[in-house]
């Protein structure tokens, strides 16, 4: 009860001074805690925080860089523009645990081997990161987050040279990514839909630290060098151990009646089988046609936006929006102009093109493509070159009626 009434007294302490006025005793001890993922979206790829116990003075806190402010301003357009600020924050290590003990999620903690002088240093910088003008930064998910923040930190309060000695395998960050949501989900769709090429790049053993859990496993092989007589290495973890005993989840394939793939090719079945219908009667089904293009151009639209507007680092260069193009959206309303026929004509032989090209794309494995886009491409084609077809058929059926309703010449 003593460190948890002294623990609340130094939060109450540390929002009104400076790191300077802080003393640390040499009995202090910090560590690195990493959360196993939750089920919401936002918890999917876990939590890392460093925790700070001082036994003299009765301390026990976690440095957490993983706030943020829903309520903010524009917080949502800020999101997807890659503009959202996070910051540090203090919590006791009690309320810290007790929010996972609630999720079911594990709590691991790896104890740094790290010289008093190391320990002094890094709690330092974590309470100078806290003063009120440092403690607010800009979150990147790939390169400065609430794993990177704690890595950096730590690695750099050490006085010698890391040196990774890991047997973790090598993945894209599209991988590394898919490996947390589930390869057939709809979160992993639309995660693939936003990605562009710079995602199929190898993740390096560093940048695969963006996520807590590899984090965590490869503190587990890092070795500190120094220099000194000679060339002493030591391992930057001495013990790890479970603070909370969560529940062990598998990230779930949904249900084969909701994966992405499915719904697709369901709608591929109907878009097929209006397609037969037309060839038939020639009588065409321009509402299915305009609630595609409609759907397709809005998420063009927003592949369009992050690719030319937002700094997130993963999602330039998307070749998706080759097949979702943005101008979609307004030929789902030029579809139902007559005089605009033609150059919806035209327009649908241009998209033909675009999606022959994506067509061979796929085929060199350019950019890697979730596997559900491809019944959606197929319907785009059937659609676009029924719509061509049946333009031409159309046009010849008028003409034959023309002529045969000419006047016969009276001599």
């Amino acid at each position: 009860m003593r460190r948890i009434i002294a623990s609340f007294f130094l939060l109450f302490l540390l929002f009104n001074v400076n790191a300077q006025e802080i003393e640390i005793s040499d009995s202090t001890r910090v560590s690195l805690l990493t959360c196993s993922p939750g089920e919401e979206v936002y918890a999917k790829f876990g939590h890392s925080g460093i925790r700070v116990v001082d036994f003299k003075n009765d301390i026990d806190i976690v440095f957490n860089y993983g706030l943020f402010n829903f309520e903010s301003s524009d917080f949502y357009l800020k999101f997807i523009k890659g503009e959202t600020d996070y910051q540090l924050g203090i919590t006791s290590t009690i309320g810290f645990l007790a929010e996972y003990r609630l999720r079911k999620s594990f709590v691991w903690e790896q104890k740094l081997n790290l010289s008093p002088e190391e320990n002094r240093n890094l709690i330092n910088s974590l309470l100078i990161n806290y003063e009120p003008k440092n403690r607010i930064y800009r979150y990147n998910f790939i390169y400065d987050n609430c794993s990177t923040r704690p890595r950096d930190k730590i690695l750099k309060a050490t006085n010698g040279v890391e040196k990774l000695k890991s047997q973790n395998e090598l993945r894209t960050f599209r991988n590394w990514v898919g490996l947390y949501t589930g390869y057939e989900t709809w979160v992993k769709f639309g995660i693939d839909l936003v990605f562009g090429k710079p995602a199929d790049n190898n993740a390096s053993r560093t940048q695969s630290m963006f996520l807590p859990e590899i984090l965590m496993s490869e503190f587990d092989n890092i070795y500190i060098v120094v220099k000194d007589s000679g060339f002493t290495e030591t391992k930057l973890v001495s013990e790890k151990k479970a603070l909370v005993e969560g529940e062990y989840r598998e990230v779930e394939a949904p249900d084969s009646m909701t994966k992405p793939i499915y719904i697709f090719s369901i709608i591929l079945i109907i878009g097929a089988l209006l397609t037969f219908i037309e060839t038939k009667t020639l009588h065409y089904y321009r509402l299915f046609d305009s609630i595609l293009l409609f759907i397709t151009g809005l998420a063009g639209i927003v592949i369009f936006f992050l690719m030319f507007f937002s700094v997130h680092p993963l999602v330039k260069s998307n070749l998706n929006i080759l097949w979702l193009n943005p101008l979609n959206i307004i030929a789902a309303v030029i579809i139902w102009i007559k005089p605009w026929k033609f150059a919806f004509f035209i327009y649908n032989m241009l998209n033909m093109i675009l999606l022959f090209v994506v067509l061979i794309l796929l085929a060199i494995s350019y950019q890697s493509f979730n596997v559900a886009i491809y019944p959606i491409i197929i319907l785009l084609i059937i659609r676009y070159s029924s719509y061509i077809i049946n333009s031409n058929r159309v046009k010849k059926k008028i003409r034959k009626s023309n002529e045969g309703s000419k006047p016969t010449r009276i001599r």
